[in-house]
């Protein structure tokens, strides 16, 4: 089983990258499974979104365009609630750790992850030690995808479409996520870009990974072309 993760600031295009994945493996013959990491894997979501609510007085649900948010929940920051996240953050990598050993009982080729506890750690405060001793110890306590996406976007442009947090705390997200990737070493970046032209960029790095190169044929072969027990084409692999 492939595990695949996708991870990023709001509004950076996650839903429709997954979606695209999701659909170009399902034509390839590979049975998915897309785990909703807020819904699936957090302990006590329901009650950890209605403290948050009753306590910081911020907006419910989804931004856009038509409707935006103010909500106030991960970018409200305090260290008596940093720590309190830290426990949080610890009971929701034990709960990931059993998600995925169940899902590696089931007959699922490639388990796709929408967020991940990368996610969870990008909201610290990674600037301080403390916060990154901690992301650390989680990173080694955790199992790492074979794939971790981390899409980007500009603040500007993700802010515009996902309307629910400051512009400021966006652009410290993404600094929060690069330092995460600086940490977990394992994080692949999707630099922002058309949405067909990150789509390809996803579907290489997964055509590696679903298909080791064979190194009696490497000179002779590259990895887009290879053939596939998936039936993968090259054909599929560029078109949007």
């Amino acid at each position: 089983m492939t595990i695949v993760s996708f991870s990023g600031i709001d509004g950076a295009g996650k839903s429709t990258q997954i979606s695209g994945l999701e659909d170009w493996l399902h034509r390839s013959a590979l049975r998915t499974r897309l785990v909703t990491f807020w819904d699936d894997v957090v302990c006590f979501s329901r009650y950890r979104e209605f403290l948050s609510f009753k306590a910081f007085k911020g907006d419910r649900g989804v931004g856009s365009p038509e409707k935006p948010l103010h909500r106030r929940d991960k970018n409200v920051s305090s260290w008596p609630l940093t720590l309190m996240r830290f426990g949080l953050y610890f009971a929701d990598a034990l709960s990931l750790c059993l998600t995925v050993r169940k899902a590696r009982k089931s007959h699922v080729d490639v388990l796709i992850f929408d967020r991940y506890i990368y996610d969870e750690l990008a909201n610290l405060p990674l600037t301080h030690k403390s916060a990154r001793l901690f992301a650390w110890l989680v990173l080694k306590l955790v199992p790492q995808p074979d794939i971790a996406y981390l899409i980007d976007a500009d603040p500007v442009a993700a802010q515009t479409r996902k309307p629910e947090y400051p512009l400021d705390f966006v652009r410290r997200n993404r600094e929060a996520y690069f330092r995460l990737a600086q940490l977990a070493g394992n994080i692949t970046v999707v630099e922002p870009d058309s949405i067909d032209a990150m789509k390809t960029r996803i579907r290489v790095e997964m055509l590696q990974k679903l298909v080791p190169p064979d190194p009696n044929t490497a000179a002779r072969r590259s990895p887009v072309s290879a053939p596939t027990p998936a039936n993968i084409s090259s054909r599929e692999l560029i078109e949007p």
